[in-house]
């Protein structure tokens, strides 16, 4: 009988390392896996024709040849093609995240992946990496596009914004694959999982921006505390950090600008738009992990 190709046994386990076919470790193993039945999927195929495809669209359109509120050339692409990205970013990994873990344990598949020398642990964070590396490859390369093309077009190239936006991007996926994960670990179902999902992620698109914070200001709550609020949201905070990049002035946030201007300033609005979505996604995902490995697996 032949052995299995991602986890080898034995003298062939030896050779695969020797040859180097394989990663050493059990968490190379399993990201190894993970990419590996991701590349196949059509939820990857599509996601990295949207989020691609954007950018193409946006170079096609001649964006960067007009000018808005001062913005032209690839501060202008970039704006536009990163508030677009916050929105279709997070559904993506949210809804395709929700249903892994819960959907393996439906199919069965999950007896079969825990049946191999491979700790919880490392199964769960290496998916985890995995993931996070599969959802950012796509908007890395779109930005590389936009970054060739600005350099063929004769565009000053912003190097430092574009490394900034990859770093946002990066926060943000770690946020909502964190919520993923998280969902996908309590959730009995894949139509609870998706249904759960699909609430979050509204709930941070539109009803904590246009609902809530119109309550509270209505209520005459002071100023510092909505605002607070507002940050909270890692989709508000990413927002508003790819504004401050080409706006250090936050015009376009009219009063709001003032009360985080004088709490952060721009440097550590940035750091904290970066810091607080990461250490989310991790808190998120570790509680996930720890939910799921004090359930019936199987």
């Amino acid at each position: 009988m032949s052995s299995d190709p991602l986890f080898p046994q034995g003298g062939d386990r030896i050779a695969a390392r020797k040859s180097g076919a394989v990663p050493r470790t059990g968490l190379g193993l399993v990201m190894r896996l993970e990419l590996s039945e991701s590349l196949r999927s059509r939820w990857f195929h599509f996601y990295s024709i949207v989020v691609v495809g954007l950018m193409l669209l946006l170079i096609t359109t001649g964006i960067s040849e007009s000018r808005v509120l001062g913005f032209t050339g690839l501060s202008r692409l970039l704006v536009t093609y990163i508030q677009i990205a916050m929105a279709v970013l997070p559904l993506f990994i949210v809804v395709s995240t929700a249903r892994s873990m819960v959907g393996d344990r439906e199919a069965g598949n999950l007896e079969y992946m825990l049946s191999f020398p491979v700790t919880l642990r490392v199964w769960y964070w290496g998916r985890f990496l995995a993931r996070l590396v599969l959802v950012l490859s796509p908007v890395l390369l779109a930005l590389g596009l936009a970054a060739v093309y600005g350099l063929v077009r004769g565009h000053s190239v912003p190097w430092w914004h574009f490394g900034l936006y990859s770093g946002l991007v990066a926060a943000l996926a770690a946020c909502f694959l964190g919520i993923g994960f998280l969902v996908s670990s309590i959730s009995r179902s894949t139509e609870v999982a998706l249904g759960a999902s699909l609430l979050i992620w509204l709930t941070l698109v539109a009803l904590l921006d246009l609902l809530l914070l119109a309550i509270l200001i209505q209520q005459h709550f002071i100023p510092e505390f909505v605002i607070g609020i507002a940050l909270a949201n890692p989709l508000q905070a990413f927002r508003t950090a790819s504004m401050i990049l080409f706006d250090p002035q936050l015009i376009l946030l009219g009063p709001a600008s003032y009360v985080i201007l004088d709490h952060f300033g721009v440097t550590g609005y940035v750091a904290w738009a970066m810091a607080y979505p990461t250490a989310l996604g991790l808190v998120l995902a570790a509680l996930g992990y720890w939910r799921f490995s004090r359930t019936d697996l199987v």
